[in-house]
């Protein structure tokens, strides 16, 4: 019911975006996003959100057992509103407007219907969802369907290659990594990772992004933290690569697999190269191993990058 990208608002009016789609002690797994303070919603960090919570409202601070994260957790009780990233998307594209956002967001689906991708597969998220584009808002679209997404990305390289999107610009690379806050990677090696993932462009001078939710790729171990590991490996197998979280298989004696909880890392890795990853080295109730990159969003210290020659 509750999917990764969904957004939930509670009955005292905080936004939350979704972490994971099963539920604990009956609670969905959430992280604060977006507060109203000063007549407007505000968009808040991590920081910012656990220190708003530790003020206004602790009961939403949540250890998870399932994840062995701290992280935010909404009793469905609680929930005034969900939002739904297909169902909202669905509706805005029956919508006349001169919102020029979404205006901008119809026309792409426009551009990819005409390219047979099936829109009822696409979902829209981040301010579209919640109704708080602001005109420089950018688009963030999902899919739902694994094949599908292969097929969109080719589908993006198309439209690049025909003019109606275009590829980011210098700036606009530079822009998006100063958002991120790579501070384990050099510009250089995040563009270059970045620009061969053809999950981005421009749409009438609009940046947009393209991401993955597949719903029969999510598990529900239980994972207990063993600490921190920096490890170099080959990649054996990318095919969930985009998914959440991303996740490579290596070939390494001990761990299985890398995964990736931040978009920064989604597709980062291609079968067959080798890696260099940091992150939180964990066990699920089998003894199988992983090493994690994202256990905060920012992911400081945290990373895959790419042994280039």
């Amino acid at each position: 019911m509750y999917q990764v990208k969904d957004f939930i608002q509670t009955n005292e009016g905080l936004l939350f975006a979704v972490v994971h789609s099963a539920l604990e002690s009956g609670r969905v797994l959430v992280f604060l996003r977006y507060v109203w303070m000063d007549s407007q919603w505000c968009k808040l960090h991590s920081d910012e959100a656990n220190a708003y919570l530790r003020l206004h409202a602790p009961h939403y601070l949540w250890h998870s057992v399932l994840l062995d994260a701290d992280l935010h957790a909404v009793p469905l009780f609680a929930i005034h509103q969900h939002y739904q990233p297909r169902q909202v998307l669905s509706d805005l594209l029956l919508t006349a407007t001169d919102d020029p956002v979404l205006m901008d967001l119809q026309h792409l689906c426009r551009l990819f219907a005409e390219k047979n991708i099936d829109l009822k597969q696409l979902g829209v998220t981040g301010s579209c969802l919640l109704g708080l584009q602001k005109h420089s808002s950018d688009l963030d679209l999902v899919c739902y369907q694994a094949t599908q997404f292969i097929r969109l990305r080719q589908v993006l390289e198309q439209l690049i290659t025909e003019d109606r999107c275009q590829s980011l610009s210098d700036c606009d690379w530079l822009e998006a990594f100063q958002r991120r806050g790579c501070v384990d990677l050099s510009l250089d090696d995040y563009i270059w990772h970045e620009q061969r993932k053809l999950n981005k462009g421009i749409i009438n001078q609009r940046k947009f992004d393209l991401s993955l939710v597949n719903p029969s790729a999510e598990e529900c171990h239980r994972y207990q933290k063993l600490g921190y590991v920096k490890l170099q490996a080959k990649v054996v197998d990318d095919s969930a690569g985009f998914d959440y979280p991303a996740c490579f298989v290596i070939d390494h004696a001990s761990i299985a697999t890398v995964v990736s909880f931040t978009a920064t890392y989604s597709g980062q890795a291609q079968s067959g190269e080798t890696i260099i990853a940091a992150g939180q080295l964990e066990m699920d109730e089998y003894g199988r191993q992983r090493l994690v990159i994202g256990s905060s969003r920012e992911a400081v210290g945290e990373f895959i990058r790419v042994c280039r020659v």
